[in-house]
C-alpha cells in the first residue's frame, strides 16, 4: 500500500536512511512498498536487495517534481518501465527544461497523480492518489465517479516529530531561506509517516475499490534485476571468442617487444593470465582499455597506468602499464583471480591538459548512450553542517564562521546553538548533493539509461545517479580515467627540450630513467623538488634517511610514507632495518620467507595478504576481504569482524601463540585505508624517476614545465628559485618575449603573463596573439596603438618591466604613457599613431633605488625576481651555519638565517606543532621542527626571513633543527614610498609561504614494532 516512500536520497527532503526505511517497513508488517525518491533512482538497487532480504516486494519508481511541486509518481512495471522514466527525466535534465504537468505516453509505467495535479481525463496507465485525510473529498460527486482510478497514497518522508523538524530544516537549506520564512507549500504534510499496514487499510475500509486498485498496481509492478550479470560492454569485437583471439595476438606481440622471443617465464605467465581473463570474460575490458591507450599514443599523449592493473603482465605487454610484474614479483591475483568477486579496474593518468581529449574520444567511440561518469554523493560535512543549519536559524556570518571552525566544545552555549548542534549532528553522513566521480567511467552494453537517470553537470560529461560501489554491485567495471600535473611536467619538459635544445628524449623508454646513476645521486640526497610524488618535505626527508639510491627502495618508500604504515610504527622500523640490516630478527620464519625484500615488514597490501595466507592459513577469499578493507573499498564491519575471528581461529589451529597473532593482526589493522598495493607504488616510482631524470639532465626545461603546469607541492616562487639554482636567468614578464605561460630561450626564462596578478586574462592572450600576427612591439607607443588597454593595465606592465626592451626607465615610460593616453581616442587606434611619427619627449632624469624593482615584483608577482629576499633584509648577517654543513652539528645549537618556504601543521595531544622547510642564503633547503611550547612564545608570522635558533638532530643521515627560538627579520622600508610611512611596509605582507593545515585528531602514540623474535611463555 505504500507507493510513495522517500529515503534520504530525496536530497534536502527525505530524512530516513535507506536501510532504516526498509527496517521500518518490515516492523510495520508491510508486504510491498515503492521507493520513489524525488527525481532520482540513486537508491533503488540497494533498496531491492534490502527488501528482498526481509521478504518485502520492492517496487521502484520516481517522484517527479518541478520547483518543489509534486507533478506525478511513476512506478515501473518492469525493467522497460524504469528505462522509460530514466530516458524521460534524462532528456529534461540535459535540456534544462521544466517537466510537463502531464506525464508522457508511457508503455510500462503506472502514473499516480496527486489531487492537486489531477488531469481531467485519465489514460489507462494513470491513476489518482488519495491520502487518508482526503477521503472526505469523495463526497463531492466530481470525485466519486472516479473511484475506479483511485489508489491509496500514503507518502512516507519522516518518522518522528524530531525528523519532521529536520525535514523542515532541510527544506530551508534547499530554498536558502530561514526557517521562519518557510511556507506550508515548501514542506511535506505532518501525515507523511509510515503506520502499520493494518491501520492504513482500515482507513480505506469504506472504499474497497481503492484498496483493490492499489493491490492490482502492486501485482502489475514486477521489476526484477539480475545483480550477477556483467553490465559493461561485452565485447570489443563481436564475440568472446574473437576478443580472446585478438587479446592473445596483441599480448604475444607485446611480449616479443618487452621480453624478446626466448623468455619462458614471461610466456608461461602470459598464458596463465589469458586463461583467467577468458574464464572471467574480461577480454573486452582489456581490449577497450588498450583501444583508449592506442588512441592516446596516436595523439602523442603520455599516460601512466597504475594501481593493481600493473600486476598484470598482459597489461604490460599491451602498453597499458609500464611496470614489469616479473621484475617486482607482482601478484596477478591481486588484480584478477577466479575467487575474486569484485571486478578489476585500471587506473590510468594523463596530463590534466589532455584528459578531456581522451574523454571525448571515449564518449564518441563507444556512444553517448552507453558512456557516463559514475556519480558520487557529497555528504553533509562538519563545517557545512554548522554553516547550513546555523544559517537556517538566522545566525550572522561571524557566528557561522565560529561554529564551522571550532570543535563543538568551544561553541557558545545558548538555545539557538544547542538547536543547531542537535539537528546538525542528525545530518552527519546524510547526502547533500550529487556530484561527478573524479575519474570513474562506465561503458555499458545496453543503453545506460536502462539502469539510471543521467544528469549533465557543468563539466559537460553525463553522470549516472549512483556511486562506484553500487556500480560495482550491479555489475559494472569502471574505467578510471584520471589526470595529474606530474604527467604534464614530464610531457611538457620533453617538448621544451626538443624545442630549446633540438634533443628528442624518449621518456617512454623507462630503462632510460629507472635506476640511472646520476638520478640516484639526486634521489639519495633528496634533491627532488618538482618531481612527482617525491618532492614534499616529508618524502625528501625519507629519501635521505634511507639513502635511497635504487628503484626497489624507492618503490618501498612510496608506500611507507603513507599514514597507515607510518602511524603503525612500520615506517620507523623499516628505516632502522634498512640502515642496520644486521641488527634485527625476523620474529617468525614466514616473515623471512614472504617479506625478506622489506626486512620482514608489511609495506604493501600484498604483504598483508601474504601473511594472512601463509602465517594464519586463512582462505584466499578472506585475504581479499582484508585487502578491500585496507584500501577503504566496501568496508563492511560485519564481514571484517568475521574475517578477524577466522584469522585468530586459523592461527590457533596452526599453533601460533595468541600474543604473536595479536601483534600481527595489529599491524594488519593499522593499514586500513592507507596502504598502497606494490604495483601502485611501482608505478609512482617509475613516474618519479622519469621526472627526476629530466630534472637531472635538463633542469631548466623541467622547471619551466613544472611552472607551466601550475606547480606541484610548492608555490611558483619555489620552482623559479630551483630554475635559478640550475643556471637559468630569470626575467620578469615581457610583452615581446613572454607568452601567456612561461617561455624559455636557451637559459633565459621569461615568466608568463599568467603570473601577473591584476592583468586580465583576455588582455594577456591578446598581447601574445597580436605579437604572433604582427610582429614584436617596437615601442610603448606601438603597443598602446595595437592593444586596447587602460592606464591601469599599462602601469602594471611598466612596473613589472614588460617594456624593458625600450631602454627607457620605468619613470620615463610612465610619463610617456600618461602623455599618450590623456588625449588618446580608442577610435583612432590603428590609424592615428601609425600615420604620425612617434613624438620624442624631453624627459627628466628621475633617480630610482635599485630595490624599487624588487618591491614592484613582490607587489605584482608576490616574490622578487631581480634580487634575493636576503638582499632586502636590513641586516647583513646571514647566520653562523649553512644548510650544507648541518650534518656536522649533530646535537649542537646553531643560529641560522633563512627564508620560509613551507610549513606543515601536525596535531598532537600536547597541541599543534609544525615542520618547516627553508632555504639559506646560498639557496639550499633544510628542515625544522617546531613544538608546541616553542610556538607559544615564537610563532610563525607569515612569509619572509627568520632568524632561527635550535638544536640539530641527525636522524639516519637527515638533519632537522628543533627550534627553541625564532624571530622574523625586518626587510628594508619600501623605497617607492619614502614619503608615505603608512605604505612603507605594505608590500612586505605579500611575501607568501606554503601552509599545509591538517584537520584531524592527533594520531595515537606510535607503536614500536617488535625488532626481535617474540618470546612467548
Amino acid at each position: 500500500m505504500y507507493l510513495n516512500c522517500h529515503s534520504y536520497h530525496s536530497l534536502r527532503y527525505g530524512t530516513i536512511p535507506l536501510t532504516e526505511l526498509v527496517q521500518l517497513a518490515a516492523a510495520s508488517n508491510v508486504k510491498s512498498m515503492a521507493l520513489t525518491d524525488i527525481n532520482t533512482v540513486t537508491g533503488i538497487y540497494d533498496f531491492i536487495k534490502q527488501c528482498t532480504a526481509v521478504s518485502i516486494k520492492p517496487i521502484v519508481g520516481i517522484e517527479f517534481r518541478c520547483n518543489n511541486k509534486l507533478l506525478y509518481i511513476g512506478l515501473a512495471k518492469n525493467a522497460a518501465g524504469l528505462a522509460e522514466m530514466n530516458r524521460f527525466l534524462t532528456r529534461h535534465n540535459f535540456d534544462a527544461t521544466p517537466l510537463p504537468d502531464c506525464a508522457p505516453e508511457f508503455q510500462n509505467v503506472t502514473i499516480i497523480y496527486p489531487f492537486e495535479n489531477a488531469p481531467e481525463i485519465f489514460r489507462n496507465f494513470e491513476f489518482l492518489g488519495i491520502r487518508p485525510e482526503q477521503l472526505s473529498m469523495l463526497f463531492n460527486p466530481k470525485w466519486k465517479t472516479k473511484l475506479d482510478k483511485m489508489v491509496v497514497l500514503q507518502p512516507v518522508t519522516f518518522r518522528t516529530k524530531k525528523e519532521f523538524n529536520l525535514h523542515k530544516i532541510l527544506r530551508a537549506i534547499d530554498t536558502n531561506i530561514i526557517l521562519s520564512k518557510l511556507s506550508e507549500a515548501d514542506y511535506c504534510s505532518t501525515s507523511e509517516i509510515m503506520i502499520p499496514l493494518e491501520m492504513l487499510v482500515e482507513k480505506f475500509n469504506d472504499y474497497p475499490q481503492i484498496i483493490e486498485n492499489t493491490e492490482e498496481i502492486i501485482d502489475e509492478c514486477n521489476f526484477e534485476f539480475d545483480f550477477k550479470t556483467p553490465k559493461n560492454k561485452k565485447y570489443y569485437t563481436d564475440s568472446q571468442e574473437n576478443d580472446i583471439q585478438l587479446l592473445r595476438k596483441l599480448a604475444q606481440e607485446g611480449m616479443l617487444r618487452r621480453y624478446g622471443n626466448n623468455n619462458p617465464q614471461a610466456i608461461a605467465r602470459v598464458e596463465k593470465e589469458l586463461k583467467v581473463i577468458d574464464e572471467l570474460q574480461f577480454s573486452g575490458y582489456f581490449l577497450i582499455t588498450w583501444d583508449i591507450i592506442q588512441y592516446s599514443n596516436s595523439q602523442g599523449f603520455l599516460h601512466i597506468g597504475r594501481g593493481s592493473g600493473a600486476n598484470s603482465i598482459v597489461s604490460y605487454c599491451l602498453g597499458i602499464t609500464d611496470i614489469c610484474p616479473i621484475e617486482l614479483d607482482l601478484y596477478f591475483e591481486r588484480f584478477l583471480n577466479l575467487n575474486r568477486k569484485s571486478p578489476p579496474d585500471f587506473d590510468i593518468d594523463w596530463s590534466w591538459k589532455e584528459r578531456n581529449t581522451i574523454l571525448e574520444y571515449i564518449f564518441n567511440r563507444y556512444g553517448a548512450d552507453h558512456v557516463a561518469f559514475c556519480g558520487t554523493n557529497v555528504e553533509f560535512k562538519y563545517r557545512s553542517i554548522f554553516r547550513e543549519v546555523g544559517k537556517v536559524f538566522g545566525l550572522p556570518k561571524e557566528e557561522l564562521d565560529a561554529l564551522a571552525k571550532n570543535p563543538m566544545q568551544l561553541h557558545d552555549s545558548n538555545t539557538i546553538v544547542a538547536l543547531v548542534q542537535k539537528y546538525g549532528m542528525l545530518l552527519e553522513k546524510y547526502p547533500n548533493q550529487r556530484s561527478m566521480h573524479s575519474c570513474g567511467i562506465l561503458i555499458s552494453e545496453e543503453p545506460i539509461t536502462n539502469y539510471t537517470v543521467l544528469e549533465m553537470p557543468p563539466k559537460g560529461f553525463p553522470i549516472v545517479l549512483f556511486d562506484m560501489h553500487i556500480a560495482e554491485d550491479i555489475g559494472f567495471e569502471k574505467f578510471d580515467i584520471l589526470s595529474q600535473r606530474g604527467i604534464g611536467h614530464i610531457d611538457d619538459s620533453v617538448k621544451l627540450i626538443e624545442k630549446n635544445r633540438g634533443i628528442k628524449v624518449d621518456i617512454r623508454d623507462t630503462t632510460l630513467s629507472k635506476d640511472e646513476a646520476k638520478a640516484n645521486e639526486f634521489l639519495c640526497i633528496g634533491n627532488t623538488i618538482g618531481c612527482f610524488y617525491i618532492e614534499s618535505p616529508a618524502m625528501r626527508g625519507l629519501l635521505r634517511r634511507l639513502k635511497c639510491d635504487n628503484y626497489k627502495t624507492l618503490v618501498a618508500a612510496s608506500s611507507i610514507i603513507r599514514p597507515g604504515v607510518a602511524q603503525s610504527g612500520m615506517m620507523k622500523e623499516y628505516i632502522f632495518r634498512h640502515n642496520h640490516p644486521d641488527r634485527f630478527e625476523y620474529f617468525h620464519e614466514v616473515f623471512k620467507e614472504q617479506l625478506g625484500e622489506t626486512y620482514g615488514i608489511m609495506v604493501y597490501q600484498e604483504d598483508v595478504i601474504k601473511i594472512a595466507l601463509h602465517f594464519a592459513g586463512v582462505p584466499p577469499s578472506d585475504g581479499d576481504i582484508l585487502r578491500r578493507a585496507m584500501s577503504g573499498k566496501g568496508r563492511s564491519t560485519a564481514a571484517l569482524q568475521k574475517v578477524k575471528d577466522n584469522f585468530f581461529a586459523c592461527c590457533a589451529q596452526k599453533g601460533h601463540p595468541l600474543a604473536l597473532s595479536q601483534e600481527i593482526y595489529r599491524q594488519i589493522e593499522s593499514f586500513a585505508g592507507y596502504s598502497f598495493c606494490k604495483a601502485h607504488s611501482a608505478s609512482y616510482a617509475v613516474e618519479s624517476y622519469q621526472s627526476l631524470y629530466l630534472k637531472v639532465y635538463y633542469p631548466i626545461e623541467f622547471m619551466v614545465a613544472v611552472i607551466n603546469n601550475q606547480g606541484g607541492f610548492y608555490r611558483t616562487e619555489v620552482y623559479v628559485h630551483e630554475a635559478k639554482m640550475s643556471g637559468a636567468v630569470i626575467h620578469t614578464p615581457c610583452v615581446n618575449k613572454s607568452d601567456y605561460e612561461t617561455t624559455l630561450y636557451g637559459i633565459d626564462v621569461y615568466l608568463g603573463l599568467i603570473h601577473l596578478e591584476g592583468l586580465e586574462t583576455k588582455t594577456a592572450h591578446r598581447i601574445v596573439s597580436n605579437r604572433e600576427a604582427n610582429g614584436e612591439y617596437q615601442s610603448l607607443e606601438d603597443f598602446i596603438n595595437r592593444i586596447p588597454i587602460g592606464i591601469e593595465g599599462i602601469q602594471l606592465l611598466i612596473f613589472i618591466g614588460a617594456f624593458h626592451f625600450t631602454g627607457k626607465t620605468k619613470n620615463q615610460l610612465l610619463v610617456i604613457a600618461r602623455l599618450i593616453l590623456v588625449n588618446f581616442k580608442p577610435e583612432n587606434r590603428n590609424l592615428m599613431l601609425l600615420q604620425e611619427p612617434v613624438k620624442e619627449y624631453q624627459l627628466p632624469i628621475l633617480e630610482r633605488s635599485p630595490f624599487e624593482d624588487a618591491f614592484d615584483e613582490i607587489e605584482l608577482l608576490s616574490f622578487p625576481v631581480s634580487c634575493s629576499p636576503f638582499d632586502l633584509l636590513q641586516t647583513k648577517y646571514r647566520g653562523d651555519v649553512l644548510a650544507k654543513d648541518l650534518l656536522q652539528y649533530h646535537k649542537k645549537t646553531v643560529k641560522m638565517l633563512a627564508y620560509l618556504i613551507s610549513r606543515k601543521h601536525v596535531p598532537t595531544k600536547m597541541g599543534p606543532m609544525y615542520f618547516g622547510t627553508w632555504i639559506d642564503a646560498e639557496g639550499q633547503f633544510f628542515d625544522t621542527a617546531h613544538f608546541t611550547n616553542s610556538l607559544q612564545q615564537y610563532p610563525f608570522q607569515g612569509g619572509g626571513c627568520y632568524l632561527l635558533l635550535g638544536t640539530v638532530e641527525v636522524d639516519y643521515h637527515f638533519p632537522t633543527i628543533t627550534i627553541t627560538k625564532m624571530a622574523k627579520m625586518p626587510f628594508i622600508p619600501d623605497p617607492r614610498y619614502t614619503h608615505s610611512k603608512d605604505r612603507q611596509y605594505k608590500a612586505h605582507q605579500q611575501i607568501k609561504e606554503d601552509v599545509s593545515m591538517t584537520h584531524r585528531q592527533p594520531y595515537p602514540q606510535e607503536i614500536n614494532l617488535p625488532r626481535y623474535r617474540m618470546t612467548v611463555n
